[in-house]
């Protein structure tokens, strides 16, 4: 049986409550109110039930609003990961990446090209309900995106199965682009240059460490190799919920060629790979002893490409499987 989060199925009712709904109106829920933070999460057709009692309640346009009001924080460790991504795009990938990973719920693909990038989901409309909630993910990209780059950044189209709702409003106000239905494919489309836009966090950091490289070219100060292996490791934590970095994309964003890069780092005695797996290490072991992140999710977080390749690296680090070192410590 599939499952969705909580906090998104308490974001609907809690949405649903603003629209003009009351608490009894949800007296039917499978899962009461006042219980509800009791459980992490509800089996995906209550999710989508819910979204068709919404609907026939509220009216059409029901999921595009709930999608508005997302914030990034109701998305759990895929939302902390989108906060640490360089470029707009990097967020699709990441959610890409975390469903292949850790969910069959949705499926996400990047589709890139010169000019526009499609991001593709892959959620047959088995039932209303599931439609709807395709309409709200997309609805709540266009609102992260936003918010993650703190720009205008807008989609270009919108492509959805399923046929169209008979008041348009909402739609046209949340996605203020053409939006087709009953076409062959469900994707919102992004002009590919304004998915290479930086994210402001990025914005801050890259600006910091471009600083330092130029006071260090006109000033004849050069900035510890301590410094900067430091400065490395940062860019890795932040990019591991990609994948494994490569080191001409750190070196890019700190402000050196690879070779510089390598020579600065050889000269405290290590390697970029060498960081690599340091730093995976030290988050891994973090996350296993001060939260409750699931051993999927701590995959995720530290690049591997699945669950079983995080046990056997994390078996070689410790001795220990990652369950046996968070009971044992």
């Amino acid at each position: 049986m599939n499952y969705i989060s909580i906090s998104l199925y308490r974001k609907v009712i809690e949405h649903a409550l603003t629209e003009g709904l009351k608490r009894a109106d949800f007296n039917d829920l499978p899962i009461p109110i006042d219980k509800l933070h009791e459980v992490q999460a509800v089996p995906a057709d209550h999710f989508f039930e819910l979204h068709e009692k919404l609907d026939r309640t509220l009216g059409p346009g029901f999921s595009v609003r709930v999608g508005q009001q997302m914030k990034i924080e109701d998305y759990g460790v895929l939302g902390l990961s989108w906060r640490t991504c360089s470029k707009a795009g990097e967020i699709f990938e990441r959610s890409e990446r975390y469903f292949k990973l850790l969910s069959d719920t949705y499926v996400f693909k990047v589709e890139k090209d010169q000019d526009i990038s499609k991001i593709h989901l892959f959620r047959e409309g088995y039932r209303r309900g599931v439609e709807l909630s395709n309409e709200a993910t997309f609805s709540a990209t266009v609102v992260v995106l936003r918010a993650m780059t703190e720009t205008n950044i807008a989609p270009v189209g919108v492509s959805f199965k399923h046929d169209p709702p008979q008041d348009m409003k909402s739609y046209h106000l949340a996605f203020q682009c053409p939006i087709l239905f009953n076409q062959l494919h469900n994707y919102i489309s992004y002009k590919s240059l304004d998915l290479e836009t930086r994210t402001a966090k990025a914005d801050t950091n890259i600006n910091k460490f471009l600083v330092e490289r130029v006071e260090e070219k006109t000033k004849g100060i050069e900035v510890s190799t301590s410094k900067i292996v430091l400065d490395v490791q940062i860019l890795i934590k932040d990019a591991l919920p990609s994948g494994i970095p490569n080191i001409g994309r750190v070196s890019e964003y700190i402000g050196m060629s690879s070779r510089t890069l390598t020579r600065r780092l050889s000269e405290s005695g290590v390697s970029f790979r060498d960081l690599i797996k340091k730093t995976q290490e030290q988050i891994s072991k973090d996350l296993l002893l001060n939260s409750s992140r699931n051993v999927g999710e701590i995959a995720f977080e530290t690049g591997f490409s699945d669950q079983s390749a995080f046990n056997r690296a994390f078996r070689r680090w410790t001795g220990q499987s990652p369950i046996e070192f968070r009971k044992t410590n």
